[in-house]
């Protein structure tokens, strides 16, 4: 490996969680990175690059947001609630879970899609990675204001979306493997303990295996729906690995040859505020990958 390569590798997990949290698809993310690469090392060959941690930065960036129009627009004909690629412990996003639960969060990315693409990019860039308003004017192509007002109307934004505290994850765990038992034993007074009244359970197949098309709300209804499908569908389930899936104690489902689903549970206080499914065949190939299995686009058979 040359030098120029090790000094990429280097940054190359921080520019892959910038990108993630741009486009919230770790496959575009992995993309993105690989081809701010190809930019990066051709003029680094030259020594044209006098600080590459601005260059690959901007250029991630704006890459991202070329990605992230072109995705809006997918995305508006999206069949049922979209959920960013879960992303799980010991993948291509080496951090530790505390640092993923703030980082990578759904709670996050799910806040920034209500974004548009520069507020996106502005509160990232300053907030995650504090770089000075100045450097964000020019990569955004605005003036120094407007970049300070892209970031500060973000801010609000994704403040008023986002839980207002974390809990430790011991507590998370644990809530995990209640909610997990009670699943099992079709109980729906101890999953009704677990949660909160207004919880909300949103399922992202997009259109292509069964899922709910809108977000269910309300301990009721959603117990209704989990233990209905468990009811249901149940007995194509071979194991359970229990994961943290952007931050979140999760478990991925896993079914003869495939995987099924993950499944993330979002906590407020000591009970589950939100459980975010995600069943898109898409969006399930490299968690697929680390347990040895095809994603669910391979058909079950009972």
């Amino acid at each position: 490996m040359n030098a120029d390569v090790a000094r990429f590798e280097n940054a190359r997990p921080g520019l892959l969680r910038h990108a993630y949290r741009m486009l919230g698809d770790l496959g575009e993310a992995e993309d993105t990175v690989q081809e701010a690469f190809l930019r990066w090392s051709t003029l680094a060959e030259r020594g044209a690059i006098e600080n590459d941690e601005a260059f690959l930065r901007t250029t991630i960036t704006r890459l991202a947001l070329d990605r992230l129009r072109s995705a809006r627009a997918h995305r508006e004909v999206y069949i049922g609630p979209w959920l960013p690629e879960p992303v799980a412990d010991h993948s291509s996003l080496p951090e530790a879970a505390a640092t993923l639960a703030e980082d990578i969060s759904f709670a996050l990315l799910l806040a920034c899609e209500r974004l548009s693409p520069l507020e996106r990019a502005a509160f990232l860039l300053h907030d995650a990675f504090d770089v000075p308003f100045e450097e964000i004017a020019q990569t955004l192509d605005v003036t120094v204001v407007a970049a300070r007002q892209l970031a500060s109307r973000a801010r609000r934004r994704v403040h008023e979306a986002r839980p207002r505290r974390t809990i430790p994850p011991d507590r998370a765990i644990r809530l995990r493997d209640a909610f997990l038992d009670a699943l099992r034993r079709d109980d729906s007074a101890a999953l009704q303990e677990l949660m909160v009244a207004d919880v909300v359970c949103t399922s992202d197949s997009g259109g292509k295996v069964p899922a709910a098309i809108v977000p269910v709300v309300g301990t009721s209804r959603v117990i209704a729906l989990l233990l209905g499908v468990m009811r249901k569908f149940g007995h194509l389930i071979r194991r359970i690995e229990l994961v943290t899936l952007n931050g979140l104690a999760g478990v991925v489902v896993i079914g003869e040859q495939s995987i099924i689903q993950t499944i993330a549970l979002e906590i407020r206080g000591d009970a589950i505020a939100a459980i975010y499914v995600t069943r898109n065949p898409e969006k399930l190939h490299r968690i697929a990958e680390q347990f040895g299995v095809a994603s669910s686009d391979t058909p079950e058979r009972a």
